[in-house]
């Protein structure tokens, strides 16, 4: 490491790249960040991390370092030693500020076995990184939590298949060969049953795709303002008009997140986030596998293979106290820990000290960031970020503020 590079034992802010997708709001992260907005120019999602397609940078007196390149100088310094060797010496997650104004696409992720062999399948068969038609990307799973920071619409896990048989009875009522279908589910086990529903909605002709997409139109705009499923399937037909996902809050438990309350996403778990702005935590993936509300590659017998066929109600996450008030969003992932700082300007935070490395955001209020040495403050507004590396001797926080912390569980 040269004399201008900046230290692996001292706290640092970041600049993150924003990722400009059209379904992302205008205003949320130009207003987290304190910038002019564009209403021509959606940010969909800013990355605090270290993935190879879009890096933090590291502001040190005026020089920018890729946090990828700054880890690779001295990853036990930075991650952790058992975090190092855990995680050959990268950082295990990315965390995101996620700002959805229309519909993502619905989607579900790989586990660790599939990604590994669905990897392996796609490099042996030569399919370009970059093919429309590439499934995976790395060989990663990709477990993801989100944390609402406005109210957030999404769509997470099969319903019931006694559930799905009254919503489709409510609005395909005489369309025989739908309710046919769905009289035959009743001998079945449920996985059984949600696989081949889903199965055949995928696989439909183009018109009786249109015959069932027609009807749940003019049933859903009906009832669009006394039910909440309704008003998203007719929304989704505003976008989607020939996309048979349009019916998934039919088929999916439909939430929405209050702010500070969270959802955690397991491997196989089908699920679309809808709208709203939150904090997003995963494992350092980009491995999707979509299934509607998409103009993207659709490989439906490899989403068939990914997906879990079991009915399965979202479990919302409250958090539980931590150290020093911390606000700790536990869930089963091994690469990360989402968690959250409330600072009422009287009691500061101070670091525990063991721990890995942090990057935090704060998102609403100041405070100041003192490393416990003595070397290093940094003073902290809405949408500054910044990384505390493990080698930090510690820190402490003080002001009045909200500050959300991804780090890797010890």
């Amino acid at each position: 490491m040269n004399a201008t590079a900046p230290s692996t034992r001292s706290v640092h802010r970041l600049d993150n790249p924003i990722m400009p997708y059209p379904w992302g709001s205008t205003t949320a992260i130009p207003k987290l960040l304190g910038r002019q907005s564009d209403p021509k120019a959606p940010q969909a999602e800013m990355w605090m991390g270290a993935h190879p397609k879009a890096p933090s940078s590291i502001v040190s007196e005026g020089h920018r370092t890729s946090l990828a390149d700054w880890i690779a100088s001295d990853p036990e310094a930075v991650l952790g030693t058992g975090v190092a060797k855990t995680y050959q010496g990268t950082l295990p997650f990315l965390f995101k500020v996620l700002a959805a104004a229309e519909p993502l696409s619905i989607q579900a992720h790989p586990d660790p076995e599939q990604a590994r062999r669905g990897f392996a399948r796609e490099q042996a068969q030569g399919i370009p990184m970059d093919a429309p038609n590439r499934n995976y990307r790395d060989p990663n799973h990709k477990p993801e939590c989100l944390c609402a920071l406005t109210p957030f619409w999404g769509l997470c896990g099969f319903r019931t298949t006694g559930e799905i048989a009254r919503s489709f009875a409510a609005v395909f009522s005489g369309i025989d060969w739908i309710m046919s279908g769905l009289a035959a589910m009743d001998a079945q086990p449920q996985e059984e049953a949600l696989r081949q529903l889903f199965g055949m909605l995928l696989s439909l002709a183009p018109r009786q795709r249109s015959q069932l997409l027609d009807r749940a139109g003019a049933h859903c705009r009906e009832r669009r303002h006394e039910d909440a499923v309704c008003r998203w399937v007719a929304r989704l037909l505003e976008a989607y008009p020939d996309d048979v996902g349009v019916l998934s809050p039919l088929m999916l438990n439909l939430i929405c997140l209050s702010p500070g309350q969270a959802l955690y996403l397991p491997a196989g778990e089908p699920h679309a986030y809808l709208e709203g702005v939150g904090m997003e935590l995963m494992a350092n993936s980009d491995n999707v596998l979509r299934g509607g509300l998409t103009g993207k590659h659709v490989d439906v017998p490899e989403l068939m293979r990914v997906l879990r066929f079991r009915p399965r109600s979202p479990q919302v996450i409250t958090g539980r106290a931590g150290h020093a008030g911390e606000r700790v969003y536990d869930t089963p992932a091994e690469e990360f820990r989402l968690s959250v700082i409330a600072l009422d300007g009287k009691s500061p935070y101070r670091s525990p000290e063991r721990r890995s490395v942090q990057i935090g955001l704060c998102v609403d209020g100041k405070a100041d960031l003192t490393e416990l040495s003595g070397q290093r403050v940094l003073s902290l507004v809405r949408g500054n970020s910044f990384i505390v590396p493990a080698a930090c001797p510690g820190y402490r926080i003080q002001g009045e503020a909200m500050i959300y912390l991804a780090s890797v569980p010890l």
